[in-house]
């Protein structure tokens, strides 16, 4: 098929895309309308409501899909690499085997396309560094201004080799994916637009069986739901097989340094406003002194403010400020001094007059005690509250090894919120459709769980400090794009009361909606079915059930990395980073103990059910309204059947038929 016949097919199936799109959103938005207005039972509010509410999430996210689909992106055959480029392979790595690491250093030592390859080895091992350098592969570890601060795990990792290395280009791979050696020539010649920043390929792995009891491949997401988010410009970095600019990368590390410094400052300026404040309503009626000393560095803060709202030079400002700060505690000292010398003077003739009385003490004027006591002896409470001030507007980062942190540390995952904030800074991204890489896929249910909480503890965390939403920089569809990723994070909650409707209503007869009526079904139903039919147009033949599955099968991990991520970011507490073991975590049977919560999901459906059959037998429930739940305790029942095979899985047989490269990679497998 030529060029020509390829852009007619993309056209053609993008036209039955979009129809299908708008029937799944005019459905969906009928349904959930309906069941607000007309169908929610109130009498049972307390399984209605969530209920719905579950609904109107799902119907969010269907929309969120759609509208990513509304601009599906083929791009084909990808531009000829410009010669040239000098291109530097950075290969993460922590505790990995050195046998596996090594594998995917020779790997992309053997690249076509010249260009340097480096082993980031933040476990400092020497013997990583000795078998990286008997082959000629550089390595890199953590400089010592990293001692004692924070490490930032890959991320960190990252930002040091940037400052270590010097390539135009950056290929980012993890230690686990082997490159093939077409990779630059395949992904460089996007470059050409000087605009674009990044270029992310599909991550594929091949110790996957064909059924892929883990859900390891995603072929939706790297597929569909990148090349939708391309159209839209926010396809995102993935943290491995992907070509970064330097220069968009250091751009933004230079920006968010300055932001960030610009930030504090005016946190600090405010805050010692406040201070000041507070200091000043200390002081008593004989200190007008020390009050204009305050008042003055009060209008200095304000100046200093607008200042740097007029756009003058941070450090030119902070400078004159901290200057002026200076000299006016200089005259505070001093005056501190002559308060002294007087406090001396009273303590003087107070001893004078004790020497003088016959009773010490006792025999002192109570008047002279009492102004004494009352005295303040000096306003060393303002002197630092202002040393305070000057300290916090200093312009430093030292709580940091480097004051330019590229690769974003806000997340136990670095890659999405760094490519938001290249996005937000003008610069554009590409999702090539081509496996490149091939790496290793989990193979056991623990590290597999490690895993996604990290994914979606990373994601979470970004949604809470950097919402895509309130981003200025972003445009629209690029806010809704992120944001898309982040809510589907959300859906362990609505999996619960997926999961609780049907077995409220088999057991106890409690209809969350006010009847199942052919209204009711002539609304719900083809809504169900066209947005199954969404799924399988834009699929275009990739398997999705396996992903449909277990966005619903890891309710409590996608719970979890919700609580957790609110409590690292609100409440401060620690989120550890746990890297993904490479190696089968040997275990002495199916690890049922790990899916316990799916467990006890199953044995309540399965309870259910059996009620239901026996209160329809014995005439206690609507034939109709037990059909109904039975057939949805079915669906829940096969969603979760996948836990039970995850729970069993003993690891890749490498005698099994492993996953097959999709057909639309194969260019890059030959």
């Amino acid at each position: 098929m030529d060029t020509g016949q390829q852009e007619r097919a993309a056209a053609r199936r993008l036209l039955l895309i979009r129809i299908v799109v708008l029937l799944t959103a005019l459905l969906g938005v009928n349904y959930v309308a309906w069941r607000w207005l007309f169908s929610v039972n109130w009498d049972a509010w307390w399984i209605a409501v969530p209920l719905v509410v579950a609904e109107t999430y799902s119907l969010v996210d269907s929309l969120l899909f759609g509208l990513a689909m509304w601009r599906l992106k083929e791009r084909g055959e990808p531009p000829a690499p410009p010669p040239g480029l000098t291109v530097d392979v950075l290969i993460a790595t922590y505790n990995e085997p050195i046998d596996l690491v090594m594998r995917t250093a020779r790997a992309a030592l053997a690249i076509d396309y010249p260009h340097r390859t480096w082993v980031l080895d933040d476990g400092n091992r020497p013997e990583m560094r000795a078998a990286a350098e008997a082959e000629g592969i550089g390595w890199i570890t953590r400089s010592e201004d990293w001692a004692g601060m924070p490490r930032h795990a890959k991320a960190g990792n990252l930002n040091n080799a940037l400052l270590v290395t010097e390539g135009e280009f950056l290929l980012i791979l993890d230690a686990d994916q082997v490159p093939l050696p077409s990779i630059l020539d395949r992904t460089l010649g996007y470059f050409d637009d000087p605009r674009m920043a990044l270029v992310q390929t599909p991550q594929w792995f091949v110790n996957v069986p064909d059924d892929d009891p883990l859900g390891s491949q995603a072929p939706l997401f790297y597929g569909p739901i990148q090349q939708g988010k391309d159209g839209w410009n926010a396809a995102f970095f993935c943290g491995s097989n992907a070509v970064i600019r330097r220069e968009a990368l250091m751009q933004l590390g230079v920006s968010r340094y300055a932001d960030e410094v610009q930030a504090g400052v005016q946190r600090a300026l405010r805050t010692a406003r406040s201070v000041l404040r507070q200091a000043r309503r200390g002081l008593g009626p004989d200190e007008d002194g020390v009050r204009r000393a305050l008042d003055s560095i009060e209008h200095d803060i304000g100046r200093a403010r607008r200042e740097l709202a007029r756009g003058e030079a941070l450090m030119d400002v902070t400078y004159r400020f901290q200057q002026r700060v200076a000299e006016i505690r200089r005259r505070l000292v001093e005056a501190d001094l002559t308060a002294v010398q007087s406090d001396l003077a009273a303590i003087a003739e107070l001893e004078r007059s004790t020497d003088e009385a016959d009773d010490g003490l006792a025999g002192v004027d109570l008047s002279a005690l009492d102004q004494l006591s009352a005295r303040d002896w000096s306003p060393l409470g303002a002197v630092e509250t202002v040393q305070a001030l000057v300290d916090a507007v200093d312009v430093d980062l030292g709580s940091e090894a480097q004051p330019i942190m590229p690769m974003a540390t806000i997340s136990v995952t670095e890659d999405m919120a760094t490519c938001m904030r290249l996005h937000g800074l003008g610069w554009r991204t590409a999702y090539h459709d081509e496996v490149l890489a091939h790496g290793l896929a989990p193979e056991d249910l623990a590290t597999m769980l490690t895993q996604r909480l990290r994914w979606a503890q990373g994601t979470v965390q970004v949604m809470f400090r950097e919402n895509p939403l309130l981003q200025r920089r972003l445009r629209w569809g690029q806010r809704l794009m992120y944001f898309a990723t982040m809510w589907s994070y959300l859906s362990g909650f609505a999996a619960l009361v997926y999961l609780a409707a049907p077995i409220v209503y088999l057991t106890i007869g409690v209809l969350p909606v006010q009847a199942l009526s052919t209204e009711f079904f002539v609304r719900l139903v083809p809504f169900l079915v066209v947005n199954q039919l969404l799924f399988f147009v834009v699929a275009a033949g990739r398997p999705t059930w396996r992903g449909q599955q277990y966005s619903l099968a890891l309710f409590p991990v996608w719970i979890k990395s919700f609580t957790s991520a609110f409590g690292n970011v609100f409440l401060g507490r620690s989120l550890d980073f746990a890297v993904t073991p490479k190696t089968r975590q040997e275990s002495d049977g199916p690890a049922w103990h790990l899916v316990r919560p799916q467990l006890w999901a199953i044995a309540a459906l399965v309870a259910a059910a059996l009620v239901g059959v026996v209160r329809i037998g014995t005439g206690q429930a609507h034939p109709a309204g037990t059909i109904f739940n039975l057939l949805w305790v079915g669906f829940d029942l096969a969603i979760f059947s996948v836990i039970l095979k995850a729970a069993r899985y003993r690891g890749f047989d490498p005698t099994a038929t492993p996953a097959p490269i999709p057909d639309r990679a194969r260019r890059g497998a030959a």
